[in-house]
């Protein structure tokens, strides 16, 4: 036997600076990560100096979630049209810039303002980011531990951006939990534009443009009904006329990306049942634990009476769990296994954690009762992000890597947005209903609300398990088969013409198919 050959010092200067790159790629998902939470625990402060009614204050959070969206789309098109490190940068920048306008804003309405702004760049941004991972990985060992990294910062950046909200809040001010983006930012884009490929995109064709108006305006129509529905309810006429609107819209756009030449989704990326899977399992996943953020940071300040810093605190060792499964079992596994034995196990560790937390009671224990369901949530979402992002990824032309990106962060944010405003509205429906029918008073109205809380976390649990049957019944690819050779570095051709060599997509053959 021949001695194996080593890789070449060209290998293996690309194989390092593909993997530097990461560091920067995943820098900037973090940051857009922590800005859906980050806020919520400084909110309080915030409109107590800005002004503002209670029913205003909800827009500081849901304009980010709402142009993010309704923008993802478009900005996954943008990378596979402009280039993907351009559009990398640029994302980084107006997030930037977007966050220095926040964190001054004289008024509530400033505020709003920079907040959608940032989500816009944001959906600029992520899915650029996706999928420069995807193109970068090929190799079955390599793409694990690379969407791992991204898994775990997608599992758990919401529940570090209310640590963070919470610190920067009680030590310094509830502005720096917008100017903390910018040293991330500029540190991001260095390293980015010194590291990064650059994958240039393709010019030809133009913007679906009447697919555009389309998405935007379903997706932002219908997470704007979820959202009112927490204040009006689901039988409202102004609810059930913007659900209604978002679903007309979400026809009229299938219809267009069916017949048009150069569509804005490609209807074949959503007829593999795997990748439709994935965008179904992300979106159960990202809707209850969300919605369980929002819970849990109430019964912590308003129940426990933690201040905002322990309350952020307080979502650690969910954040840890995350980070332990997905790097120690999800991307061990995930070459080994078929992707779903990893996503179903998750959920459903997910959900047995969403039904500790209906056990809450006024004189619930922390460590008790709601350690022991962080845990089970970490631990099971860590196991569900991993192989969700690579599925949705696998097997797309690099060309269209982009918007196949964005679809999975489009149902991250829709789902996130729909499951917030969902268990919300089940927790003050299940609030009202107890002080109806109990006598009035302060211990009462806490009762009330920790009635609403475990009444909504049941539902959550609901969700996770709907979740798994869908990702058991869809999700039927095989475990990756492992590739012989070096990996094949992104570079200036990769995504500048289609191709139907095997070798020219981003993920190898899938071993199995069947269930």
């Amino acid at each position: 036997m021949g001695t194996p050959a080593l890789p070449s010092p060209a290998t293996r200067t690309l194989d390092s600076r593909r993997w530097l790159a990461l560091v920067f790629i995943a820098l900037a998902q973090l940051m857009v990560a922590l800005d859906a939470t980050i806020v919520n625990i400084a909110l309080p402060s915030a409109q107590r100096a800005l002004g503002g009614s209670d029913g205003q204050r909800q827009w500081v959070i849901t304009a980010y979630t709402l142009a993010f969206a309704g923008l993802l789309l478009l900005g996954g098109r943008i990378a596979d049209y402009a280039g993907r490190k351009r559009t990398f940068l640029m994302g980084l920048a107006g997030f930037a810039a977007a966050s220095a306008l926040g964190g001054a804003a004289p008024n509530l309405g400033t505020l709003v303002g920079a907040r959608t702004l940032q989500g816009a760049f944001a959906a600029l941004l992520t899915p650029t980011a996706l999928s420069l991972l995807a193109v970068s990985f090929t190799d079955a060992r390599e793409r694990a531990k690379a969407f791992a990294v991204y898994g775990a910062i997608a599992g758990s950046g919401g529940a570090l951006g209310l640590i963070l909200g919470g610190a920067l809040t009680q030590s310094l001010s509830w502005r720096w939990c917008l100017y903390v983006n910018l040293p991330v930012a500029v540190v991001a884009a260095l390293g980015g534009s010194a590291l990064l490929a650059d994958v240039r995109g393709s010019r030809s064709g133009r913007f679906d443009v009447p697919g555009v108006a389309l998405a935007v305006g379903a997706l932002v129509t219908l997470v704007d009904a979820c959202t009112l529905a927490v204040s009006d309810g689901w039988g409202a006429r102004s609810v059930i006329a913007m659900l209604a609107t978002s679903s007309v819209l979400l026809a009229l756009f299938l219809l267009r990306e069916s017949s048009a030449t150069e569509p804005l989704l490609p209807l074949r990326i959503l007829r593999d049942r795997n990748r439709a899977g994935a965008y179904l399992a992300v979106a159960g996943a990202v809707g209850a634990m969300y919605g369980s953020f929002l819970l849990l940071t109430y019964d912590f300040q308003v129940v426990l009476g933690y201040s905002p810093l322990r309350a952020g605190l307080a979502f650690l060792p969910l954040s840890a769990m995350v980070f332990v499964s997905s790097g120690a079992i999800a991307s061990r596994l995930l070459p080994h296994v078929p992707p779903r034995a990893l996503m179903v196990p998750g959920l459903l560790v997910a959900a047995a954690g969403m039904l500790v937390l209906t056990r809450l009671t006024v004189d619930a224990s922390y460590v008790v009762h709601i350690l022991p369901a962080e845990i089970l949530l970490g631990l099971g979402m860590g196991c569900v992000f991993v192989p969700a992002f690579n599925v949705a990824t696998q097997a797309v032309n690099p060309r269209e890597a982009g918007v196949a990106s964005a679809m999975v962060n489009t149902a991250q944010q829709v789902g996130g947005s729909i499951g917030t405003a969902l268990l919300n509205t089940i927790a003050a429906g299940a609030t009202s209903s107890y002080l109806v029918s109990h006598a009035p008073g302060a211990s009462t109205r806490v009762q009330a609300l920790v009635h609403g809380y475990s009444a909504a976390t049941g539902w959550g649990a609901g969700i996770l398990a709907a979740a798994a049957v869908l990702a058991g019944l869809l999700v039927t690819a095989g475990r990756p088969v492992a590739r012989t050779g070096a990996p094949r570095a992104a570079g200036p051709d990769d995504g500048r013409r289609p191709s139907s060599r095997t070798s020219d997509m981003v993920e190898p053959s899938m071993s199995r198919q069947g269930a």
